[in-house]
């Protein structure tokens, strides 16, 4: 069974009002259009990333077509899942409470989670004014759900919370993301679980092109950013439009490159510099994957290896690693429940 606003009754602020003010664990808060928000300096990276994110998805149409959202769904399906959709079911009984950490404008989480979030209590936490976009989505799918503005450095919870933590390609948006990992986890309770996504190291042309041009998109606005990718973007669709496959004859471990054969886009993509390509994807769509890669300024990159460490630190139980190019995905359970 749902409980209403279970997190505000934890925090003891039922029934504020509008413009109400109050602290929490030092920090200072504003109940604003009914959503508690966080009233505080960020460093110059986190605030940088706020506005970023804040921009991307204000841009709904540049990531919600038919064709994005089937691609999408069949992602995060496939790593957190793995075809078997029952363990949504195991993962979130009723009256679970849900934390999802980093919601942004909810995409992902109603793409995998859908209508089984009307069955849990689901707090949304976002550092950007994209809160607003995902409540309007809840209400537009008639999914109940409550939201908090706040930073994930700093969030106003301590102890065992939350059954269930979700944030998908948000930890290494932060300032210091294994403090954020350690800080999630310590969050859990005991049984819980924690699906989370986090970019992987790449190669080290790869790895210098990102951050070259990060560090170029820095000082601009966001709509500057955006138009200044779009010309890298359109080369990423001319290689891919060129359907032309390659073979590397051997390993070159030093650059990170594997033998075999591989589209001449994807050698580009992966060991030179990124420039997303689906010939089934628009231009704008394309480049809001761009957008979202290259324009925050925090963007940490990590090994497998580290991310295990994590979770031995916070005696958190893998359960699933799903290890790809860009990215590593896990599902992990706190001192083990399944």
């Amino acid at each position: 069974m749902k409980e209403k606003a279970f997190w505000a009754e934890k925090l003891g602020i039922l029934g504020l009002k509008e413009g109400a003010r109050i602290k929490i664990r030092s920090r200072e808060y504003v109940y604003k259009n009914k959503i508690l928000r966080e009233k505080t300096l960020y460093s110059r990276s986190q605030s940088q990333t706020k506005d970023t994110f804040a921009f991307k998805w204000g841009k709904i149409d540049t990531y919600d077509s038919d064709g994005y959202r089937k691609f999408m769904k069949k992602w995060l399906t496939d790593k957190y899942l793995g075809g078997n959709f029952k363990l949504l079911d195991k993962w979130l009984p009723a009256g679970s409470r849900m934390l999802d950490a980093g919601c942004g404008s909810c995409f992902s989480s109603l793409l995998l989670f859908g209508d089984k979030l009307n069955e849990v209590n689901y707090l949304g936490v976002d550092i950007s004014e994209s809160l607003e976009i995902a409540r309007s989505r809840f209400k537009a799918r008639k999914i109940k759900g409550e939201f908090l503005q706040a930073d994930l450095t700093h969030l106003p919870f301590s102890g065992p919370t939350f059954d269930f933590i979700f944030s998908e390609g948000v930890l290494h948006h932060t300032d210091r993301p294994e403090k954020v990992f350690n800080y999630l986890a310590g969050l859990l309770n005991p049984g819980g679980v924690f699906l989370f996504y986090l970019y992987r190291s790449k190669g080290p042309i790869r790895e210098f092109s990102d951050n070259y041009i990060r560090n170029y998109l820095k000082d601009l606005n966001n709509s500057e950013a955006w138009k200044q990718l779009m010309p890298l973007t359109k080369l990423g669709k001319a290689l891919g439009d060129l359907k032309i496959t390659i073979d590397v004859p051997e390993n070159i471990p030093f650059l990170g490159i594997p033998k075999g054969r591989i589209e001449l886009q994807r050698l580009v993509y992966w060991h030179i510099f990124k420039a997303f390509y689906r010939d089934d994807f628009s231009v704008q769509e394309m480049n809001h994957i761009n957008f979202d890669w290259y324009r925050p300024l925090n963007c940490h990159r990590f090994s497998a290896e580290q991310i295990k460490g994590w979770c031995r630190s916070n005696r958190l139980d893998v359960r699933r690693l799903h290890i790809e190019e860009a990215g590593i995905s896990g599902v992990v359970v706190k001192n083990g429940r399944y």
